[in-house]
């Protein structure tokens, strides 16, 4: 039988009668062995004193919801969880706390509620020790040491620790942005994202590095950031033994010992493990410069090369070489620079076995055996395996045309007369736009003479 219950009224009647139930079973103790005979769970076997607690058992059994209410139509197991419910609707909020005066409908949530302003993290995690404050926030940290990712997308198949995470990831196909920023109107996926962004306005830093007193808007960045003091690396990949100061960076790392590639693009094809990384790319195809130097104006795709770039202009060079001492502008840099040092070459030709320091060098290298020759030069067509191979070829045309320029200037020195004639010739010729800084002061003063003559000239 179903009970349904439509009011709060009700819902408290039908708990006094559960009540009354259980306190008149004790005048009926003669009819106690016929009641546990007929009361007895078919399924189990378990043995109830009254038949509600057999109905009440039977519905957690077969999932059956007996209890509905009657105002948003939800369906409960138990009678004491939809009072609840309907208190709540009701706006019944009784319990207070005393710290903030927030009001809450039962005392399990105002204790709940109540870890927030105190220290107290009842629930340790046995394999870290790290403690939480409700047990469910335990559960899905300990998701991060199991790899259980027990939610997956429908699109794409991805699979995520935490519903909340999964929703989150639906918006990358939905596109949606719900969160939107009201300085500048930028829209986030979530709303982190947006509280973060908010402090790009603010400028607010109120997480401070103990040791070096440096700002940062986000705790968990500080937090990243004290291991660059302590030299702790606490997170260890599983395949290859490396370890790593943050969650997030042995991620990014762990794709790279699989062959996971979900984010393609749709113009050349090229897969990458990470949708930033796509949203770069994407900048090769568009010509995007989104990050301009304050400096001298010059964009970049990127912050992280707007960041480099302007030590140029500051000569700030923060990593250094423990061996040499020598400076970088870019920890990159640093680290093939180091490989001189260690004499460590990771970068091997498929085709030779040879190996390189860079990846770039090895690149370069593999031409050879393809014959492949993308540089052109595009005044005389001749081709090169690299681009500085080019450069330096660029030079001798460079240097060939100040010898002409200048044999020019000579030439029109040597003549102390010039007729209308030859000025005119001049004049229509490319050479009336010689580079003065090519020249000798004495020959761009020349220079100058012969051009004021030729704008005398243009005004004939």
């Amino acid at each position: 039988m179903k009970w349904t219950i439509v009011n709060q009224t009700e819902a408290r009647s039908s708990i006094t009668a559960l009540n009354d139930a259980q306190n008149s079973s004790s005048e009926n103790q003669s009819n106690t062995n016929t009641d546990k005979k007929s009361l007895k769970c078919h399924v189990c076997g378990k043995v109830f004193k009254l038949k509600p607690q057999m109905t009440l058992h039977n519905g957690f059994r077969t999932g059956e919801s007996l209890y509905l209410c009657k105002t948003c139509g939800k369906r409960f197991n138990q009678k004491g969880i939809l009072l609840e419910h309907v208190t709540i609707q009701a706006g019944q909020k009784s319990h207070l706390c005393k710290t903030c005066g927030k009001m809450f409908s039962n005392t399990s949530l105002l204790n709940r509620h109540k870890r927030i302003h105190s220290s107290e993290k009842p629930y340790p995690c046995e394999t870290c020790g790290k403690s939480f404050r409700y047990n469910d926030h335990l559960k899905v940290h300990v998701r991060i040491h199991t790899g259980e990712k027990p939610y997956s997308c429908k699109t794409c198949s991805k699979r995520f620790s935490t519903s909340s995470s999964l929703k989150i990831h639906t918006r990358l196909h939905s596109g949606e942005k719900p969160y939107s920023c009201k300085a500048c109107g930028k829209s986030f996926r979530c709303r982190n994202h947006l509280v973060l962004h908010m402090k790009i306005h603010t400028d607010e830093k109120p997480h401070l590095c103990n040791a070096c007193e440096k700002g940062f808007s986000r705790k968990d960045t500080l937090l990243e950031h004290m291991r660059i003091h302590t030299s702790e690396n606490p997170y260890r990949c599983k395949t290859c033994g490396k370890h790593f100061s943050n969650s997030l960076a042995l991620r990014r790392h762990t794709k790279i010992h699989s062959s996971e590639k979900s984010y393609s693009c749709k113009t050349c094809g090229n897969s990458f493990r990470r949708n930033s990384h796509l949203a770069v790319h994407m900048r090769t195809h568009t010509g995007e410069k989104p990050y301009s130097c304050e400096t001298c104006g010059k964009g970049f795709s990127t912050t992280s090369s707007l960041k480099i770039h302007t030590r140029l202009h500051s000569g700030e060079k923060p990593y250094s070489c423990k061996t040499c001492g020598k400076s970088f502008r870019c920890s990159d840099h640093l680290v093939v620079h180091v490989r001189t040092h260690t004499g460590e070459k990771p970068h091997l030709c498929n085709t030779c076995g040879k190996g390189f320091n860079q990846k770039g060098a090895m690149l370069d290298h593999t031409k050879i055996h393809s014959g492949e020759k993308p540089y052109s030069c595009k005044t005389c067509g001749k081709c090169f395996r690299r681009n500085d191979h080019l450069n330096f070829h660029m030079k001798t045309h460079l240097y060939t045309m100040k010898q002409q320029k200048t044999h020019v200037v000579y030439n029109i020195r040597m003549q102390p007369m010039f007729d209308k004639n030859k000025l005119n010739s001049l004049k229509e010729s490319k050479l009336k736009f010689i580079c003065i800084l090519m020249l000798s002061p004495h020959e761009a003063g020349s220079l100058s003479e012969i051009l004021r003559e030729l704008a005398w000239l243009d005004a004939r």
